[in-house]
This record gives structure tokens, sequence and C-alpha cells, in this order.
């Protein structure tokens, strides 16, 4: 056998790696790329700076201080790396300790022993978390026992050296020519790699002390500051307007006193503007419901999106002229309000909802409401949601609760709703049937401890048990397995399949159980997967929802072994009363002791847990409340089929076909207090002449609007009189979903024939998220074609589901629920964790939840504004079914309302105090060509708004707003108009404040849906076209196509072919710093048609570009001393250089560039030119490393050029100065006149 030999030194990070390494089993082949990538990461990025921030501790490298740093700040940064990559991990690969772990763990080990203090392993928390779970896994601790992390990093003694070999009678031989080459090689590599970082940390300090030297201390950027309206403003008033405005844009100051006047004005009533909601509106009606929110606490980013994009069509249609009503709500929200008010009285009473009895928790419940539930409100009248308050519902108000109790009654008359026994998903601990909206998925790659409320130790899941069921009569045996052992308790048959050979032989036979009496009988059905395990599968009805199927074809018996608690019933001792996964231990080692236990093994599976109890979920039989969903789910979908409704975007179709199509019956019952109890009642008749019936029975159950009609019924239905009928109302209440179902309809006084119902009913459209697609759309269309034979809505839009900046999930033990309110005004990061101190987590919640705000708001959360945030989510919803939130985006769209804001400023001070704008908007026939072009820019932007909101594509919406006001007013209009302005043509003054005043109105009217606040504060402070103006932009009409129709292709094409030639002069006074020096610049053209536009547009090139002279050349030369560069293939710039730049400088600067750029190529060279590249880099790195191989040439031949450039100029200023030549693709002809008028090398040519 050949010997392994391993280093004697008890830090040779390698030799552990090999020994630890050895204790491994095998990988998987999906995981076998992953962990080669691992592999080489450990190799090239972590062993370098592992080594060489301990080396000098342990004594193996002398360096000084400032290298000893450089190597520490290196490893920091991949130790950041594997922080982030592990914050959602357990391993680096999967879910278990493999070579990848290994190999990384293993070069870390001298950083955790001798170079990361507490404090600093403290701010890599998951990194940290992971290596002290590594290095205490068995293959670990049998190789370097128990691992003590550095508690302060010092020089280390050297450790007298201990033998470790795989056979340790064995001496180690000499070590060959090849080994001690390798080994110089490393010792090399490694002086190598600590020199380079002495030149880069002299370098830094020679970088830093030169621009301390040449340039002014950079000021920083000031932040927008926080100005308050302070003008004493009566609720409902209007709001100052008249009083200077502030420097900049302040949300605070901007978002005040507005919303409490629109409300009295009631712009958002539909009868605003309108004498009879009953009379036609030629413009047509809109009208919304609101996706009615919990009233378990308050809104978060999710709800922010759905309102953003919800107000922002209502205003749209309200601006349009249609009769508009988006109508608020409000629900009870049954599970989750239950549970927030149970967690409260027990903690501030040490009290549960039995102590006190179901009248009085219910108070309790209502008393909470009236305290809480306004928040929500709260919230969204500061998102600026243009709802109807007077039409505000709450599921639980008298009117909702009686169009609840009519559908109920109304449905279980005509049979669709019935009783019956199933299973359904049971929480033990809510002591309730949950929907599946309500249950999370939970997938495990295998062998999983999970926590679970009631017990002290964790439980296994992920297993699969294998065991043995004799055959009655025989000594052979039917070996099965299941996940869940403890319910073969309930088993009542074995199933094989019809075409199965092995089990041919059994049909008839029986098994028995091992631990009673029990003849269980083998039968055959197609169900069962021959090829999995022993193709022969325990069925357990009571218990598993393809086992209950099972049963009923071939009616077998439906034994339940669970309570409502969890505790073993109808179960042989010693397992009667155990808690269910207790009872797991158990039962497994009974079957040990029997000699039927065949194996446990590792077995993916997803866990079912409950989202509002964290308990696992039971499958248990309970007679409930079901729905009868097949015919109305066919009618949903031959709804959608038809084009009668439409769903929007199209991707959700094969969704909704496919629920609807397999629609299955409707549990709506749930064992809680809080919600609208069942209207139902059990009949018991006192008369010998009628049997009693059971709960099951559905016949034996009436409903009834009251207790005295289901008693009349009652009567009817067993021929006896009234007073011999004794009723009891069922105790559960429904599925929040069922009175949801009915929204759309019962908040407009649904069934009585009421006004709102006739004008309002149905509604236009239905805007929520894509994940209730089912749970709550779908019931709404089924239950409204029921209910009321009308589709509740003509078209859905689903946008996207909010998460947050990583992907995840918002969860508020994650700590990424954020109060949209906190992005309004802005939080300290002291500010959210006090808000998880208040909350109702547990402690440990609390804690994780207070790490996850931490690393994504380490300085809290900047005030943003309630526009910015709006404008955010809307412009987000591109992003397909989900949105990854990042608040920093949000802030952006803040510097945009500031841009807005001086924009404006600007523009009414040059508008001046006397300014009365015409009757209409409309073209003089004296515009001029930068006029005609900003009109023809803001037609394009009002035909993208109308056809983005039309078409729900929001993303277009804002950014069409976004690039007219940022890129085309401010950018480009605004500064052609400061030499109008500051000029003496009258004409051109008077005309440019026309077409400066309808680029403010119609662009802040095209802003208003979106964002309501700065608009309104915007277009209060412009002077009116008429006296009879609407009183605000809310109301005021929307832009149209129709009415702005001066789109001019010809000024576009002509402004863009300026902006060209202007960009192209920014960029080059960049290449040289000329940020404060104007250069003249010569514009070569390619014939006089070019040259007579340029002309034109001088003034306008001349501005924009922040250039001295500009002029037109055709054929006449250009001056000497000009850096040249492509503008278009008709147009070359020429900006003079010469005696404004600093030869000195600019020699020094190219000089550094080019060395840079030398390493550059060389390290890609070297790269590429490995043995194994070919075969080991995958194809798009190669294509992006032959990419970049072939950039620094080109960069380098030009930085190359312009160095010799800079050196003739320094050496006699009378030589032409010409700098580096930048093509953009233009045509040959172009390419060679320039070069011959340069004299430029090829090179540059392409």
């Amino acid at each position: 056998m050949a010997t392994l030999y391993v280093s004697p030194h008890s830090d040779d990070f390698r030799s552990q790696l090999v020994l630890i390494a050895a204790q491994l089993t095998g990988m998987e082949l999906k995981e076998a790329s992953l962990i080669r990538q691992w592999l080489s990461f450990a190799e090239n990025e972590v062993t370098p700076v592992a080594c060489g921030a301990a080396f000098p501790l342990l004594g193996v490298l002398n360096t000084n201080n400032q290298t000893a740093d450089r190597a520490r700040s290196e490893l920091r940064k991949v130790l950041g790396f594997l922080d982030a990559h592990l914050k959602l991990r357990t391993f680096l690969v999967g879910e278990r300790v493999t070579l990848a772990d290994v190999a990384v763990a293993s070069t870390l080990l001298l950083p955790f022993k001798y170079v990361l203090e507490p404090g600093l392993r403290k701010s890599l928390m998951n990194v940290t978390r992971w290596f002290e779970t590594c290095v205490n896994q068995p293959q670990f601790r049998q190789v370097l026992g128990k691992v003590a992390l550095c508690e302060k990093a010092v020089p280390v003694q050297p450790k007298p050296s201990s033998a470790r070999h795989v056979q340790p009678s064995a001496a180690a031989p000499p070590k060959t020519e090849a080994q001690l080459k390798k080994e110089a090689k490393k010792k090399e590599k490694l002086e190598k790699f600590q020199q380079k970082k002495d030149m880069e940390q002299k370098k830094q300090q020679q970088q830093a002390q030169t621009e301390k030297k040449n340039k002014p201390e950079k000021k920083e950027k000031k932040d927008l500051g926080v100005i308050t309206y302070d003008i004493p403003t009566p609720p409902g008033e209007k709001k100052d307007v008249k009083c200077p405005m502030p420097d900049s844009y302040s949300p605070q100051y901007v978002e005040a006193a507005w919303y409490p006047w629109w409300e009295k004005q009631s712009f958002f009533k539909p009868e605003y503007g309108r004498k009879d909601l009953s009379q036609p509106n030629p413009k047509g009606v809109f009208m919304m419901c609101i996706p009615p929110p919990n009233v378990t606490g308050s809104l978060h980013l999710g709800h922010a999106l759905t309102n953003s994009i919800q107000d922002s069509l209502t205003r749209w249609h309200r601006m349009r002229g249609e009769t508009t009503l988006w109508n608020p709500g409000c629900d009870h929200a049954g599970i989750a309000t239950q549970v927030v008010v149970e967690k409260k009285l027990w903690k501030e009473q040490g009290k549960n909802r039995h102590d006190l009895g179901r009248d009085a928790f219910i108070a309790e419940v209502w008393k909470w409401k009236n305290e809480k539930g306004d928040r929500i409100y709260h919230q969204l009248r500061k998102l600026g949601s243009s709802l109807d308050w007077e039409r505000a519902c709450f599921t639980m108000d008298p009117k909702l609760s009686y169009a609840v109790q009519e559908a109920f009654v109304r449905m279980h008359e005509e049979g669709v709703i019935y009783r019956s026994k199933r299973l359904v998903n049971w929480s033990c601990t809510l002591n309730s049937a949950i929907s599946d909206i309500e249950v999370d998925k939970k997938e495990l790659t295998g062998r999983t401890l999970l926590p679970v409320p009631g017990y002290k130790e964790k439980v296994e899941f992920g297993v699969l048990v294998s065991f043995a069921y004799k055959i009655e009569g025989s000594d052979e045996e039917v070996v099965v397995a299941t996940t869940r052992i403890e319910t073969m308790l309930g088993d009542t048959a074995v199933a094989v399949h019809p075409e199965d050979p092995r089990y041919q032989h059994l049909k008839g036979k029986t098994v028995r159980h091992p631990f009673c009496d029990r003849k269980m009988p083998i039968v055959f059905d197609d169900f069962v997967d021959m090829s999995f395990g022993t193709g022969a599968v325990k069925i357990t009805p009571a218990h598993d929802h393809n086992d209950y199927e099972v049963g009923l074809r071939h009616d077998l018996g439906f034994i339940n072994i669970l309570d409502d608690n969890g505790l073993l019933i109808n179960v042989p001792p010693p397992f009667l009363g155990m808690k269910r996964f207790d009872a797991r231990k158990s039962v497994l080692q009974a079957l040990k002791d029997r000699g039927l236990f065949k194996e446990t093994k590792d077995n993916p599976m997803v866990v079912p847990v409950c989202s509002r109890s964290k308990d696992v979920v039971e499958p248990l039989m309970k007679p409930q409340w079901y729905v009868d969903c097949s015919e109305m789910g066919r009618q949903a979908a031959q709804a959608v089929r038809s084009g009668e409704l439409k769903i929007i975007p199209e991707t959700h179709l094969k969704t909704w076909f496919n629920w609807m199509d397999n629609i299955r019956d409707w549990c709506i019952s749930r064992q809680l207090w809080w919600g609208h109890r069942i209207p139902a009642y059990f009949v018991t008749v006192n008369d010998p002449s009628v049997p009693a019936g059971e709960d099951t029975d559905g016949k034996y159950w009436v409903s009834g609007r009251t207790e005295e009609e289901a008693r009349e019924k009652a009567a009817s239905l067993f021929g006896v009189s009234a007073d011999k009928i004794s009723l009891r109302q069922d105790e559960d209440v429904l599925d929040t979903w069922f009175s949801s179902g009915i929204f759309p309809f019962s908040i407009f006084g649904w069934p009585n024939e009421t006004q709102d119902l006739q004008v309002f009913y149905p509604g236009t459209l239905l805007e929520t998220g894509h994940d209730i697609l089912f749970f709550w759309v779908a019931r709404m269309v089924m239950m409204g074609l029921k209910l009321t034979g009308k589709l509740p809505f003509k078209e859905v839009y689903l946008h996207a589901v909010v998460r947050d900046a990583h992907g995840r999930k918002m969860s508020k033990s994650l700590g990424n629920v954020i109060d949209p309110l906190d992005v309004v005004t802005g939080i300290t990061l002291e500010g959210l964790h006090a808000q998880l101190v208040e909350s109702n987590l547990d402690p440990l919640e609390v804690e994780r939840a207070k790490q996850g705000q931490k690393s994504d708001y380490p300085s809290g959360i900047p005030e943003c504004g309630t526009d910015a945030l709006r404008f955010a989510l809307c412009a987000y919803t591109s992003q397909g079914r989900d949105i990854n939130l990042d608040v920093n985006r949000i802030l952006g769209y803040r510097y945009f309302c500031n841009k807005l804001w001086n924009a404006t400023k600007f523009a009414i001070r040059g508008l001046g105090d006397d300014f009365k704008p015409k009757e209409r908007a409309q073209l003089s026939g004296q515009e001029s060509l930068v006029d005609r072009w900003i009109l023809s820019r803001l037609c394009h932007a009002v035909e993208l708004c109308d056809s983005g909101f039309k078409s729900y594509d929001f993303p277009a919406v804002t950014t069409a707003i976004y690039n007219f006001w940022l890129y085309e007013l401010c950018d480009v209009y605004l500064e052609c108009l400061k030499p109008v302005f500051a000029g003496s043509d009258t004409v051109a003054m008077a005309v440019s404040r026309e077409t400066l005043y309808t680029c403010l109105d119609v662009g802040l009217r095209l802003l208003s849906p979106i964002m309501p606040f700065v608009s309104e504060e915007l277009f209060q402070r412009l002077p009116r076209r008429s006296a009879q103006a609407p009183l605000s932009i809310c109301v005021t009409p929307y832009p149209e196509a129709t009415e702005f129709c001066w789109r001019s292709e010809e000024a576009d094409g002509q402004m863009e072919f300026v902006m060209t030639i202007v960009r192209t002069i920014r960029s080059l006074r960049a290449d040289y710093n000329l940020t404060k020096t104007k250069a003249d610049c010569y514009l070569q053209c390619l014939d006089q048609n070019t040259a007579t536009m340029v002309q034109l547009y001088c003034p306008q090139i001349q501005t924009l570009s922040s250039s001295g002279a500009v002029v037109a050349l055709t054929t006449q030369p250009v001056p000497e001393g000009c850096a040249v560069a492509i503008a278009s293939d008709k147009c070359t710039v020429n900006l003079l250089l010469k005696g404004l730049i600093d030869a000195e400088k600019e020699i020094a600067k190219l000089s550094t560039k080019r060395g840079e750029l030398q390493k550059q190529i060389e390290k890609l060279q070297e790269r590429m030119g490995k043995s194994d590249y070919r075969e080991k880099v995958p194809q798009k790195v190669q294509e992006g490393d032959a990419e970049k191989v072939s950039e620094p040439p080109r960069t380098a031949g030009a930085v190359q050029h312009r160095l010799r450039i800079a050196t003739s100029h320094r050496q006699a200023s009378a030589l032409p100065l010409r700098s580096l030549l930048r093509i953009s693709h233009p045509p040959a002809p172009q390419k060679r006149m320039i070069m011959d008028q340069y004299q430029l090398p090829t090179l540059f040519l392409y």
C-alpha cells in the first residue's frame, strides 16, 4: 500500500486539508462543478491572503507594518465576500459538508487561529458561524481536535512539531528535485505577492500625496436638508403657495397640507363635478376596489406597490374626466388577527382566549381593531391614495356581514355549500384548519432538524424509514417506507401496482399490524410507482391526501390517530396520549425491537409549515363546510377563454386555466372565534319518530339569516312543529377569503339594489399581486358570477411581488419588512430596532431581524418622500414576477424631485411676475429650432404616457416622464434659454416663455398621477390660462396626443445631430480636465449643407458644450494644436488645446496609465497561455477574456499616441498638439480624411 506523508507541523493547513478530505464520502455529480470552483477559489484567492496575514505572526515571513495591514485588509475583503455568500446558507455547496467546505475552511485555519480577533469575527457573523460549524464536524474533529479561535493577534512562538501520517511506522523519504523545485516556486510566488502589495501601498501613498499637493480639498456633496412648512394652515384649507419657494426640494415641506385640502374639496369622490351619478357620463366610469389589507397592523412595501399602481391609474382616469371611484376597505384577517391579539393578551395579562371566553375575547379584538386599525388608513393617506373615504368598508361591518350571511344561506340552499368530513390542513397550535396560502412549503434535501412549537428538542425530518409488514398466514413479508413513521399506527392497507409481477401472488392476502390485531388488505392501485423503493406503499387514509383517495376507491377504514392538539388517539398503549413527534421515536424503537425495522436513509421532501404558527401542518379528517367549485370554476375559465375577462399580463393565463380546470372543492370552515360565524345550525328533533343525526350528516344541518328562520326551515324539513326543534349554531367561522370573495359587490350594499351597486358594479379593473391570483381573484370571479350573474370586473392586472434587495421574501423575522412611511420620512437603525422590540416576534426572531436590519440599513433609511417612493415602485414593475427593491434607488428619485424643483424655480423666475399665458397652447410660427424641438419631445412624452397607462406599462410612463424632464427640458432646453433670457430679443423671449410654460404645465400634468404632491405644489405656483381653470392639478385634464400633436421628426433629427456634437465636445473636454476653461471649437463638415445646419445651431452648441467660439468649416484648414474626435460621418470635432493643458501633468498621467495597461496585457496573456485553459475555463469566460485581451492593446496604442503628442508639445510648443482620435464606426472616407489630415497611424482607425 502506498504511504501518504504529511507535514509534521500542526499549522500546515495543506496537510490537514488532505486528512480531513479523506474522511468525506463521495459527492454528487451535480455538485462537482460548484465544488471545483470553490477549490480554485481556496487555492487562488484565499490561500495568498490567509498566508499573507498569518505568516508574519508565525514568524514565517518578515514584513513591515504597512504590508501586514495591507494583507489583513485583503483578507477582510475575501472574508466579506464569503460572509455575503453564507448569509442564507449553512454550507458552501448544498446542505452538508463537502470538499468545498474542507478546502476553504482549511485555508482559513491560520487566520481564525491567529489573526481574526473577537471584534472582527463579530462583524463577519455568517462566515464565523460557518467556520465553527465546519471545524466541529466529525471529519474535522478527528484530524484537528478542538480548534481554539484567536483572542488577540500577537506574534506566536513556534510550536513543537508532531509527525502525523497515514502509516506512522514509515519514515519520511528525502524530497525529490521536483518537490524542491515546486517549493521554491511557491516561495517565489509568495514573495512576489508581498512585493506587489508593497508596491500598491507605496503607489497609493504617492497618489494621495500628489493629490493633496496639487488639488484643493474637494467639498462633499451637500445633503438635501429638511425644510418644513410652518405657515399656519387649518386642516382642509388650501396651502399658502404665494410665499417664496425654498432653496431646495424637501418632502416634508412639499407634502404638507395638500391631502386634507384634497379631501375637503371632495376631489376623490365620484360625485365631484357631477350633478347626479345616475346620469351617464359620456367619458365613462372607472371603478376599482382596493385589495383590502389585513387589519393586523401596518402596511409594508408590497402594499405600497399595490397602492402606487392603483392610485396612479385612478388619478389618470379621474384626470381623463371619467366618473372615478377607488373604494377603500380593510379585511378582518381571521387567523392573523386572532394570533396577534392572543399574543398581546399573553404578553400583557398572561391569559389566552379560553381564559376570557368567546364573547370577551371578541370584545378584546374589537378593542384592538379600534386602536390599531386606523393606522392602515393613515398610511394610505400619507401615500397620497385618492380613495373615497366616505365609502370605506371593514369586512366585519354590519353591511358586509349581512352580505356574507346572505351569500352563505343562498349557496347552502342551492346545495353549492355542503358539509363533509375530509382531510384538511390542520395547525395543532392554532387548533384550526388553514388555507393553502397559509401553508409554507419548506424544501429539504435530506436529514434536517427543525424546531416545532411545543417541543424542546428539534424534530428530525427528511429521512425515509423502511420497515416490514408480515403476510398473514406465512413467513413472507412486505417492506414499505415512510417519512412519517408515526402514521403507521393509522395504516389500514398496503398498496401495490396491479401490473407489478413481484406481488401478483399476494392478491386477496392481508398483512397484520404489529401493534394491534388489525388485519390490513393488500390492494392493487394504479397510483403506486413500481420503480420507487420496493413498489409497496403503506396506506393511511385519514392522514395523507393520496391515501385518502385510495381509501375511497377501495372502501378502506379511516382511522384518525391524532386529536386537535396533536396527541395520539385510537392507538394501542404505550403510544396512546403521546405527542405526535415523541411517538415518532417510540414507534421506530418498537419496530426495531420486533425485528421489523429495515433501514433509514436521507430523503428529499417538502415539509408543510403553518405561516402563522410555524407548526408542522397535519392532514386531519374533520367535518367541515365546503363549496362545490366545479361549475363555478368552469364558468370562470370560460370567461377568460371567451375574452369577456382579460388577465394582464398573459403569462398568468396558464396558471389560471390550470387552477380553474382542475379546481377542487373549497373548505370554508375555520376553527376560530374571530370572523363571520357560520350561519348554520345542527338540528336535534325532540320526537322519537325522527332518528338522531350525526355532525357529519348534512341532512341534519340548516342555514338561516336568523335562528328563527333556521328553526322554521328545520320544522318544515322534518315535518314537526317548531317547538320540537333544538338548534346548535356551528362554532366555526368562515374562511376570510369567503368575505373577500364577495367584496366587489358587498361594499355597495348587495343584496339590496342600491344606486352604487347599479352605477359601479361590475367594476372596471382589479389590480393586485400575482401571488393571490387563485386565493382571491378566482374566488371573486366565481362568487360574482354565482351570486350576481355578472363578472365583478372586466380586467385583471397582476403586478410583481416585492422582495428585498437580495431577492428574499419580505419576512418580519428577517427584519426586511419595511413600513413605507419609514421610507417616506426616514428612520434611524435604532428606530428600526425599536419597532422590532415593540412587535409580537419572539426574542430569538427579534435578534435575527436586528442583524438583518443592520446588514441592509447600517445607517438607517434616509428620508425619500412619498413621490420618490411611488415613482420608484412604478418604475420597478418591469422586472417580471418579482421586484428586488433597493432603497438607494428610491433615494435617487428624491434627487429627481429636487431637479424638478430647481427647474421650475428657474422657469418661474424666467417667466416673470407679469407673465400671462395664452388661453390655449398653440404654435405661433415664430418658434426657434430649439423651441420646436422641445415641443416635439413634449408631444412624444404625451404619446408614451398615454399608451403606457392604457397598456399598464408603468415603466414606460416613468421613463418617458423622467427622460423629458431631466435629459430634455433641464439638461438641454433650460440651458439654451439662459442666453435668450439674458439677451435683448423681446420676440424670441416672449415665444420662449410661452413654450416654457407649456412644457411646465403639460409636464406636471403628465407627472401628477405618479407624483401627486410635488406636481400639485409646483402646479399651484404657475399662472393659469383662464379664471375657469380647475382648482387642482388632480382634476385638470390629462394631456392627450390629439391635443398635443406637434411632433417633428425633422426637428428631432437635427437636434440629435447637435447633441452628438455636444457630447463629443464634452467628452474631449473631460479627457483634458477642461472643467472651467472654455476652448474654441472647430467643426469640420463634410459638405456645405452640414456646415449650414451647424452654423444655425452654433449658439446652442456653444452654450451646451461650454465652448468658446464655435466655427463651422468645410474646406478651410483646422488650426494646429487641436484634439480631434469624430462626432458623425459628416462632422469632426476639433478642440483647440494649444496653451490650455499642462504638458508635464499630462505626460505623468499617461505614463502611469501605459504601465497599468501593460501589466493588464501581460496578466491576461499569462492566464490564457496555460495548457489547461481551454479545457477548464467556461466558454463564456474565454470569450470575455478574448475581448479583454484585445481591448488593452488598442487602448495602450491610443495612450502611447497621446503620450508622444504631449511629449512633443513639451519639447517644442510650436509643434501641433493632437490628441487621441476616438472613432465610433464612421465610414471609410471619413476615416481616411482624418488620417491624412492628422498623419495618424492606421491603428487608430480601427
